[in-house]
């Protein structure tokens, strides 16, 4: 189910109430963190009814399962998790003031329960009130760590407001929790080279002259073959700091794969200078060795 989260963000909620409906709406969290499907705050004619509307709900006949969760609150069954599953209902409607209303008050009566505090924070989501769905899905995440929903929805939450930090956190989390899932690993790849860009952003605002931004136009340049830019690029980002790491050892590779040995020479002996202690610049003067005992 997880394998979503590439797609819009309506898809991503669409998803969200399956998996809220198959999990969620079947378990009454009490205090301590365990659940039931009978739940004790209920007297046995109430929790009949709730069965009821949990097989309802999971059916798919949600007038049903409002008919008798409403029941349920009438007969004086006004506890969480039956304020929560009513706001499954009207969320998979996709009426999330009601939806709100409801999460509202099952968080209200029960403070740490981290279902109604995901779920609201979807339905604030799809009502684009960002700010305020985050703190909620914040809290959610303190309270169930290793619940991917809350990290999911938190991680899209941190996308909207341009939190490209955030979103790196919540993926490498997910990724800690399902090691195998392919979908994650994929995810927090992309959300670094999101946060990749908007390093760069931010390096051109501070100082738009940095050695490291010219450096990051040439691994540009060089991705795309254009081995002239990319020299040109790292020649500016040389004089803007002629001791910065990696910019000597980045040029040497250029004039490397333009057959400029003499130059990648010159380029990778700075480098060492720099950086006496760097792996990838003494290979890189092994292979220029070897290179150079080839040419006639």
């Amino acid at each position: 189910m997880v394998h979503q989260m590439h797609k819009p963000f309506s898809a991503v909620l669409g998803w969200a109430r399956d998996l809220a409906v198959a999990t969620l709406v079947i378990l009454a969290a009490l205090p301590n963190g365990r659940a039931q499907l009978a739940p004790p705050q209920l007297s046995p004619a109430l929790q009949d009814l709730f069965r009821e509307g949990v097989a309802a709900q999971k059916a798919g006949q949600l007038d049903e399962a409002e008919k008798a969760f409403l029941k349920v609150l009438q007969g004086g069954g006004k506890v969480a998790f039956v304020y929560n599953n009513l706001g499954i209902v009207y969320q998979q409607r996709g009426d999330h003031a009601r939806a709100i209303a409801q999460f509202r008050e099952a968080i209200r009566l029960q403070a740490d329960y981290a279902a109604p505090r995901i779920l609201l924070g979807a339905s604030l989501l799809a009502s684009r009130r960002v700010p305020e769905a985050t703190r909620h899905l914040e809290r959610a995440v303190r309270l169930e760590p290793r619940q991917p929903l809350a990290r999911l929805h938190l991680a899209k939450a941190y996308e909207r407001t341009g939190n490209a930090a955030g979103v790196v956190e919540q993926y490498r989390a997910l990724q800690e929790i399902a090691p195998q899932d392919a979908e994650y690993a994929y995810q927090l790849g992309n959300a670094y080279l999101k946060y990749a860009g908007w390093c760069v952003q931010e390096i051109a605002r501070v100082n738009p002259r940095s050695g490291r931004l010219y450096q990051a136009m040439a691994e540009n340049y060089r991705a795309q073959g254009r081995l002239d830019l990319a020299e040109r690029a790292l020649q500016r980002a040389a004089q803007a700091d002629a001791g910065l790491p990696e910019i000597h050892f980045a040029l040497a590779q250029v004039y490397f794969q333009q057959g400029k040995l003499a130059e990648a020479r010159r380029e990778i002996e700075r480098e060492l200078a720099i950086a006496p202690e760097s792996v990838a610049a003494a290979a890189m003067k092994q292979r220029l060795d070897a290179a150079e005992r080839q040419v006639p």
